[in-house]
């Protein structure tokens, strides 16, 4: 059973009844001294209180989008990513259709030479009459740390909420790509390091692999990024590292932007895969930033998010700030940027290449 499923939430609720129904049958009927009783007693009110505290952590994280799944929650890497290192052969994909209009591939990088999971959804435009030409903008969506792909399905309302934003006329219809941002179970920022090759698979792998099997926008116009967290930070760092290959970022609550002495050690690879850094020295990139947060999170202080404008002035990069007047580091929060940020995606970002048949 899934940690985010509603049949996980419901059986921890029906366990929950039956153990006060079975501690309320059976309170005077324990036999033995007082001691045993007393004692069973107490055990019947430890179970109770622990499966009433079972299903409010349970709803908490569906809610907020804590843990996507119970390798994020114990901490273990999945079996996927385990064999990051090992994997399929390389440049080897094949894609295979999910219930919910996903489709989903494990595959190993030619250029980096990692292997991760990659799930892909195009718009109902897409498949439209008249359409079989058309080639659409393409949406990198990164998770946080912890958090896997499904992060954005299973809690994050994609796509349903860029769908509700095509049909509002607020932004484009785009493939979103979820790829996997640390495969191995290794965060490194999505930056490369001597061990493993993240920002490469992020710009280089999982690119060529879309690009490949789906009609695609040309590189960079048609390509962009948003993220959560984590994945925020990373969506703010590859458009200045790889500007020909991502035209715009939508950083969501990014983690700090001068990085994370606790996920890069070496201080100097730290400082050259930092936003901040990377942004003084992108004079003349045609990229586009959009940054949001909210006044209350502790996390990604609406601070870092002036100093990084202040620090854009005379490059040339595009920088938006939105800083929200409540909310909290979580999908809740996240949620209610999604119409800006795609908002904005859709001005930096080009629509699809030919006239689209409506669709129902």
């Amino acid at each position: 059973m899934e940690l985010t499923s509603t049949t996980f939430l419901v059986t921890l609720i029906a366990v929950t009844v039956l153990a006060v129904l079975l501690a309320l049958l059976f309170w005077n009927r324990v036999p033995g001294p007082g001691v045993v009783r007393w004692a069973a007693r107490v055990l019947m009110i430890g179970l109770c209180q622990l499966t009433a505290i079972a299903v409010v952590a349970t709803w908490i994280n569906g809610s907020y989008g804590l843990y996507a799944s119970w390798d994020d929650l114990l901490g273990t890497p999945s079996g996927q990513s385990a064999s990051a290192m090992t994997g399929p052969p390389v440049g080897r994909a094949k894609f295979t259709a999910g219930g919910d209009g996903t489709r989903a591939t494990y595959f190993r990088g030619s250029h980096s030479k990692l292997a991760g999971q990659v799930i892909v959804w195009t718009p109902p435009e897409y498949d439209a009459p008249g359409a079989d030409k058309a080639r659409f903008p393409v949406l990198v969506l990164l998770h946080g740390y912890p958090g896997t792909p499904r992060s954005w399905i299973d809690v994050g309302g994609m796509p349903g909420a860029l769908e509700q934003q095509v049909r509002l006329g607020a932004a484009h219809p785009f493939i979103l790509v979820i790829p996997e941002i640390y495969p191995g179970g290794v965060n490194t920022d999505c930056s490369d390091t001597p061990q493993r090759k993240i920002a490469t698979w992020l710009a280089k792998d999982v690119p060529d692999l879309v690009a490949r099997n789906f009609r695609t926008l040309p590189e960079p116009a048609g390509w962009g990024l948003m993220g959560i967290s984590t994945g925020a930070f990373c969506a703010a760092k590859l458009p200045l590292q790889y500007p020909k290959v991502f035209r715009a970022g939508a950083a969501l609550d990014p983690d700090p932007l001068t990085g994370d002495p606790e996920v890069l050690a070496d201080p100097a690879l730290r400082e050259r895969n930092s936003p901040m850094w990377l942004v003084g020295r992108a004079k003349g990139a045609d990229v586009g930033l959009f940054l949001a947060t909210s006044a209350q999170d502790k996390d990604s202080p609406p601070q870092q998010l002036a100093a990084f404008a202040k620090a854009a002035t005379g490059t040339g990069v595009r920088v938006k700030t939105l800083v929200r007047p409540s909310g909290g580091h979580n999908f809740q929060t996240w949620t209610g940027m999604y119409p800006d940020a795609l908002a904005w995606l859709s001005t930096e970002i080009s629509p699809p290449s030919t006239p689209l048949a409506e669709t129902p």
